[in-house]
């Protein structure tokens, strides 16, 4: 039986000048069909807002709006994935919850159900979250959060967290360029998760603390979290392909 795994990919990666970055995209949805020949794969992909913005440029500091660009945005990019995903004689399905969907016990069996029926059928199911109902998302909350949960309630062994962001430093590396990657972390301090901190990207709603939170809600649940660069591919290739950990940091509470 194949292990199950939730990739998670934010908007940073996927986009570029404010509309999607189609070699980005690709050289993801390669990876992502190296790793459905191998595992279980489930995908959580932000970057609806900005994918509206490339068809219909509203004030992004509106809530209104970005919901609106979302819709607009959302079969777009399952559209860009679909095409990209036929050239590797794959199938995507599209998803969007909300986090109603995960505090009501039938709405998760009925979307348990779902994935299970496409996995078992090599189909990627791609997840969003309902941007036109999930105010809080655009509001105060992230993906990183939503695929935290996709992970734990649909039977993951691992997430996969593809960003900017290409590790968990020891120091803060915007300020002290004398900084080392964390390879495995057992643990998160507490005041670890409340760093104030903002998005330099203006269509981004995560940054390391919204990782950390994730990790930390995994490790609880004795499931693992790899954070990655999304921009090269080449440490997380290695580590679920290869089994190689040349980069980037595994979350974990199984001790090596």
């Amino acid at each position: 039986m194949k292990k199950r795994i939730v990739v998670k990919v934010g908007t940073h990666v996927l986009s570029e000048q404010n509309r999607l970055c189609k070699e980005r995209m690709m050289n993801l949805v390669e990876f992502l069909s190296k790793l459905m020949d191998k595992y279980e794969v489930i995908l959580v992909s932000s970057a609806a807002v900005v994918a509206g913005y490339s068809k219909l440029k509203l004030d992004k500091n509106q809530l209104h709006n970005r919901q609106a660009m979302a819709a607009i945005g959302q079969p777009h990019l399952i559209a860009a994935y679909s095409k990209k995903l036929e050239k590797f004689g794959k199938i995507a399905a599209q998803l969007l919850l909300t986090s109603d969907d995960f505090d009501s016990r039938k709405r998760t069996h009925h979307a348990k159900c779902t994935i299970n029926t496409l996995l078992e059928n090599n189909i990627l199911p791609i997840i969003n979250e309902n941007d036109a109902t999930a105010t809080e998302e655009l509001v105060f909350g992230d993906n990183d959060q939503l695929s935290a949960r996709a992970a734990y309630y649909f039977d993951a062994g691992i997430l996969i967290l593809l960003s900017d962001i290409d590790g968990y430093y020891d120091k803060d590396p915007k300020k002290n360029p004398n900084t080392t990657i964390k390879k495995i972390v057992h643990n998160i301090e507490k005041c670890e998760l409340n760093v104030d901190e903002e998005s330099s990207y203006e269509f981004a709603t995560g940054g390391i603390v919204t990782k950390l939170k994730a990790a930390d809600y995994l490790l609880k649940r004795d499931i693992d979290m790899f954070i990655a660069s999304g921009f090269d591919l080449k440490d997380i290739e290695g580590y679920m392909l290869r089994n190689e950990h040349l980069g980037g940091t595994l979350f974990t509470s199984k001790d090596f």
